[in-house]
């Protein structure tokens, strides 16, 4: 009885260079093959050196694209560098303590920063070039509003919620920007408990506010875990509050009045 016939699929590879060296993974090399080569015919490289530069041209390739991906997957979004912060305008700020943060000196002891003030002061600019730096230093990062991390968590199912709770407790250095802006139940305030516990003297967290700790009861009317939480969130941290006016409506005063004098 003859044996019935397979149908067998053969992959035929490409006779362009640079495909098969994307097949590989050598992509940085792929994408300037001839110029590569060029070099190396010009310089003369010897074997040794051919294979140094490749892998140089890999390795280069490889941290700009982790950046890229940890950039984006980050959502820290646009923002303006401290540059452009206006550190005259808060009639209360403690600049070294930002700046100290800035250096990424509170991620190896796994301590938290709080930034606290009314709107318009510039906090989530801060936080987000806080961010920013961590990213650059290597750092995974997640920057999430406080309704939306609580919103995510809210809409998972229970498997779900577990794993986003295994993300935020792990990722590099979370930032819950404007806690304070809206109310919650008393369910956001056990999920947002979950993750600072999660967190608690492992990973560090950056948390934005414009109220102050009295009052998240406010914020979280029925929850009885905020006592727990705040004694959580700062037990080791630095909080740092800032006073004055907002900036946004200075701006736009400004501009406003700009537009007047030309009409």
């Amino acid at each position: 009885m003859n044996s019935p016939i397979r149908a067998t699929t053969t992959t035929t590879p490409s006779n362009s260079l640079p495909a098969q060296l994307e097949q590989i993974g050598l992509h940085a090399l792929a994408a300037e093959i001839d110029d590569f080569l060029a070099r190396a015919t010009k310089q003369r490289w010897s074997p040794r050196q051919i294979l140094e530069h490749l892998a140089q041209t890999e390795a280069a390739e490889r941290a700009h694209r982790s950046l890229e991906r940890r950039l984006r997957l980050s959502e820290i979004k646009k923002f303006k560098p401290m540059a452009d912060f206006n550190w005259s305008w808060p009639t209360k700020i403690e600049r070294d303590v930002i700046e100290r943060a800035l250096t990424l000196d509170f991620l190896p002891e796994a301590r938290n920063l709080i930034l606290v003030g009314t709107n318009g002061l510039g906090k989530t600019m801060i936080a987000q070039n806080i961010c920013h730096a961590a990213v650059l230093a290597g750092h995974s990062v997640l920057f999430r509003s406080a309704a939306a991390l609580l919103e995510e968590l809210h809409r998972q199912t229970p498997e779900g919620r577990h794993r986003k709770l295994r993300t935020y407790a792990n990722v590099g250095l979370l930032c819950v920007d404007e806690v304070g802006y809206l109310s919650f139940d008393d369910k956001s305030a056990d999920l947002l408990y979950e993750v600072i516990n999660r967190r608690y003297e492992r990973k560090s967290v950056i948390l934005t506010t414009n109220r102050p700790f009295k009052e998240w009861n406010e914020v979280f009317p029925n929850a009885a875990c905020i006592v727990t939480l705040l004694d959580r969130l700062l037990h080791h941290a630095d909080v740092t509050v800032i006073e004055g006016d907002s900036y946004r409506v200075r701006e736009s005063e400004q501009e406003t009045a700009a537009r007047r004098r030309k009409k």
